[in-house]
């Protein structure tokens, strides 16, 4: 009841405040529980999740700072956010996560591991393609534009309504962690995770993956007649 309560004052909140449209939802798993790895720009960003899907299983990781705040553990409690240390190894968090998806919960990450400041892609973390592998589950690449802080708010100031784009993926499984060479392969991992919301976003906001030849792959191959990436 809290959920579905808390659900509907964001939905409405954000129609009410923005323009949101979401693009590709028929690529979202029919079944089963997955990761959702997208770009992270301002801070409504972390609301989108439960703007879109009707899943009462999602979590989504929240850095720990947000938790000094009374509204954001209030929320937290009603939406299912584990607080991470973003700095150092949080085990306790981790341990939480993977019992979690082991429920078949659904498990909301941004892999840059921060907001990104200048309103494009940064350097992803590994964090979630180790998640990624080790649990087995498919991977939801989703590229987000116009929420970006500065121009956000500064619309909202003058009385406009921001223009949100949401922008889902085909799914993708990593396959698993293999027992050498683990940190080469999962910063390969990590690379394929961002270039895949990479592929989702406009091209100002590529970022630090703008211009990789896997990029470049799966750009060509969303294109009509394009091949398989």
């Amino acid at each position: 009841m809290r959920l579905k309560f808390t659900r509907f004052l964001i939905r409405l909140l954000l129609r009410l405040l923005t323009r949101i449209e979401v693009r590709g939802m028929e690529h979202v798993p029919p079944s089963g529980n997955f990761i959702i790895a997208s770009n992270h720009i301002g801070l409504v960003d972390a609301f989108l999740p439960y703007y879109i899907l009707n899943n009462s299983n999602l979590v989504l990781l929240v850095g720990e700072k947000w938790e000094q705040m009374w509204i954001m553990r209030w929320l937290g409690r009603r939406l299912n956010f584990i607080f991470v240390d973003r700095f150092n190894p949080d085990l306790k968090a981790m341990r939480e996560v993977i019992s979690r998806m082991k429920r078949g919960d659904v498990l909301v990450i941004t892999p840059e591991g921060t907001r990104s400041k200048v309103g494009y892609l940064i350097e992803g973390k590994p964090g979630v393609s180790y998640l990624a592998a080790k649990m087995e589950v498919p991977l939801l690449p989703v590229g987000i534009s116009g929420t970006f802080d500065r121009d956000f708010f500064g619309q909202m100031k003058r009385l406009k309504r921001p223009s949100v784009l949401v922008d889902v993926g085909p799914y993708f499984t990593l396959p698993p962690l293999p027992r050498d060479d683990r940190d080469e392969i999962l910063q390969q991992y990590t690379d394929e995770i961002m270039c895949r919301i990479a592929a989702q976003l406009p091209p100002e906001q590529r970022g630090f993956y703008a211009g990789r030849p896997r990029l470049e792959a799966l750009l060509h191959a969303s294109r009509p007649g394009g091949a398989d990436a």
